[in-house]
Parts: structure tokens; C-alpha cells; sequence
């Protein structure tokens, strides 16, 4: 019998491609339900996968495990993932940002599907089952927990990303290697900006970047009553996951609110505004991808008062309004992260791992897949793509070795 432990998004993928191929499979959950994390993606919709249509594109998805990923995304990659669930009667959609969700925009379809699947092939589920210690035996291994012990021949472990270092420790009693965990894909915590009043305005198209290196995220900006927010920001913390850790969450951010536009342009577009229309006042400008709401805030920030004549707009309050526009700088003193979303850049080392197999080294007959590795995605359905094919492979690979 192969055992999964962990009853998540790799857990159930690994469970129903073991028994695809004709072996027992029970999965063992420590909680006393399932598939929690699904529920709650993308705000109770899932973002099953993206619609990124190269490999190199895939790839580009992960800052952790995009070189070991090469290989199994030639196995089973995000088109795989839409074929495998629309083959199973999920009708999924691909939106403008590439993220990929079910048509009913209810993670309940995909969480059917997968219970569906399992329960067709005679996967077992047992709840409550929170596993100690594993330790070897004649036909396999024997798994440890507080009132039970179970046998397995193989052991598939999709556990998730654990936010705290003992989480793993029953794992490092097997002498398997840890990258120390810290959190990825949070939010930034502004107490002192200037935008928190503006909570739900966005910006289209932004470039946020940490001062002081070289980590500069472009997409969707979302300004909220705590900070900074959106793709770009989730993004961006997942770059800089360990470099934020280690700074404390403490450190300054750079905003660049027309990142297509030079700050030559946006002077010369600016004059022309004040040359043309010099009796107009300033809020009357807009600026593709500026709201008039946030454009007024960053005049009133370049000390420009609303209701100014253009004609009567310096040069000197015009370099500071595109200064505003194309650098706002904010210092950031923290972080806000979704707690049921929780994404951990760390986990079992890959150098542990043979990614042809999903097995680990030390312990052949042991499998691993989905977040309890040291891979991590960027928004988009990228940390879901990555369960999909670690279980994927450590499914087949288990039942098949």
C-alpha cells in the first residue's frame, strides 16, 4: 500500500495518479478535513494553474525550483493540468492576467473533481491522523502516530509548506536537509503612506522595486488601508522572500506608476497639457492608467493645489509631480500574509530529491511533492501547477518503482 500524507492539492493529485496505475493508495490527513487550501484559492474561486503558453514562461513563475522543474513541466505541464480536469468534465477559463479558473468560479468544482477521482479509484481517506516518525521495516516503512501505526510500501509526503521550523522536524530526524522557512507571497505594511485613504484604487501597470538592489516586479498595483497590495507586491515579496526575512520587514519600496512612459515623455506630455490648455486646471489631466483620484493625491504629494491653471504650473512642480509619478517612495515596516493561502519559500532542500522520480535520495522509496519542497510560485496559479506535477510524477514514479 502506498501511503500520501497530507491530504492537499499534491496529496490528492499523487493518491489519484498512484492509483491510476493500479496500486492501493490511502491518504492521511492530520485535520479533520481535506483539500482546505484549494477552498479558499483565489478567493474561493481557485486558480488551478496559468495559461503561460511557453516552458520558459512556466518556469519563470518560480524564484525557488525553476531549474529542477525543467524536466517534469516536459512531463506534465499547466496545458496538461487544464486537459486533465476539463477531461473530467471541469470547464476552465483563461483570464487576460493568465490565471486559470473554473468557469462556475467555485473551487468546489475542482475539490469534486479531485474527491470524485479518488473515491472512482478506491483511494482511502483517513482523517485525523497526524503522523510522528516513520521508521523502516522488511515490506516498506512503518508510520508512527500518537495512537496508531500503519504499514506502507511506499510513502508519498505532501505535507505543505510548514511556517514554522518544527514542522519539519520529524522529517530532519531522518537526517533530510531543511531550507529554513520564512513566509512568501504577503503584502507590505505602510503605516506612514500617503495612500491609505485610497484603499480598492489600482494601477494597472506598475514597477515596484526594493531600494538598494536590483529586485524590480512589474503587473497590477493595488493601493489598500494597510499598505501596498496586488500582483506586483505579491510578486515582488516572493523575489526578495529571504532578503525581506532578513531585513525584518523593514525596508524601502519604489513605485513606478507609468513604468512605459520615460520621465522625458511624461515632463514633455505634461507641458504640452499646460501649453494647450493653459485656463484648464491641473485635476483635468489624465494619464492613461492613473485614476483622477489618485492623480489628484499625487499632485496635492508634489505640493501642486488643486485647482491650479495649467498655464501657472512650474517647471520646477512639474519635475515633482513626475518625480511622485515615477518614484514614490514608501518605507515599509512589516508584512500581511493570508493566513489559509500561506505560501513558505523553504522546506526540504532539492538536493534531496531525484526530479525524475520525486524520491528522495536517502531513503529510497520515500516521494515528495507540492509546497513541503523548497518551491515556491509567484502569483497566478503558479504554487498550485507545481503540486499538479511533483504529485504528478511522485504518483506514477511510486507505484511504477
Amino acid at each position: 500500500m502506498i501511503c500520501v500524507i497530507g491530504g492537499g492539492a499534491a496529496g490528492f493529485f499523487a493518491a489519484i495518479n498512484a492509483a491510476s496505475q493500479g496500486c492501493k493508495v490511502t491518504i492521511l490527513e492530520k485535520g479533520n478535513k481535506v483539500l482546505s487550501k484549494v477552498r479558499v484559492s483565489g478567493g474561493g474561486r481557485c486558480n488551478v494553474t496559468n495559461g503561460v503558453t511557453t516552458l520558459q514562461g512556466l518556469l519563470d513563475g518560480y524564484p525557488r525550483g525553476h531549474k529542477e522543474l525543467r524536466g517534469p513541466f516536459t512531463r506534465f505541464n499547466n496545458q496538461d493540468t487544464m486537459n486533465w480536469f476539463e477531461d473530467r468534465g471541469v470547464s476552465l477559463k483563461i483570464e487576460k492576467d493568465g490565471r486559470v479558473f473554473p468557469v462556475s468560479d467555485d473551487s468546489g468544482s475542482i475539490i469534486d473533481c479531485l474527491l470524485d477521482e479518488a473515491d472512482r479509484l478506491g483511494v482511502e481517506v483517513k482523517l485525523g491522523f497526524a503522523v510522528d516518525s516513520i521508521s523502516p521495516s522488511s515490506t516498506g516503512f512503518i508510520i508512527h502516530s500518537k495512537n496508531n501505526t500503519l504499514q506502507a510500501s511506499k510513502i508519498i509526503v505532501t505535507t505543505g509548506g510548514g511556517s514554522k521550523p518544527e514542522s519539519y522536524n520529524w522529517l530532519q530526524s531522518m537526517g533530510i536537509q531543511i531550507v529554513y522557512p520564512v513566509p512568501s507571497l504577503f503584502t507590505f505594511n505602510i503605516p506612514d503612506s500617503p495612500y491609505l485613504d485610497l484603499m480598492g484604487v489600482s494601477v494597472q501597470d506598475a514597477v515596484v522595486s526594493i531600494s538598494g538592489s536590483k529586485i524590480a516586479v512589474q503587473g497590477p498595483l493595488l493601493f489598500t488601508h494597510w499598505g501596498l497590495s496586488g500582483p506586483a507586491v505579491l510578486k515582488c515579496s516572493s523575489v526578495a522572500a529571504r532578503m525581506l526575512q532578513e531585513s525584518n520587514y523593514s525596508f524601502e519600496v519604489q513605485v513606478d506608476m507609468l513604468p512605459e512612459v520615460s520621465q522625458d515623455t511624461l515632463r514633455t506630455q505634461l507641458r504640452t497639457f499646460s501649453q494647450q490648455q493653459p485656463s484648464k486646471k491641473i485635476e483635468t489631466i489624465r494619464l492613461d492608467g492613473i485614476s483622477s483620484r489618485l492623480f489628484e493625491r499625487l499632485c496635492e504629494l508634489s505640493g501642486i493645489p488643486i485647482g491650479l491653471d495649467l498655464g501657472n504650473l512650474s517647471k520646477q512642480a512639474t519635475n515633482r509631480l513626475v518625480d511622485s509619478i515615477k518614484a514614490t517612495r514608501m518605507n515599509v515596516v512589516g508584512k500581511t500574509t493570508f493566513k489559509e493561502e500561506f505560501v513558505t519559500c523553504g522546506g526540504v532542500s532539492l538536493k534531496e530529491i531525484d526530479f525524475k522520480t520525486m524520491e528522495c535520495k536517502k531513503h529510497p522509496g520515500i516521494h515528495f511533492a507540492g509546497e513541503v519542497l523548497d518551491i515556491d510560485g509567484v502569483t497566478g496559479g503558479f504554487n498550485f501547477q507545481a503540486a499538479w506535477t511533483t504529485g504528478f510524477i511522485a504518483g506514477v514514479s511510486a507505484c511504477n518503482g
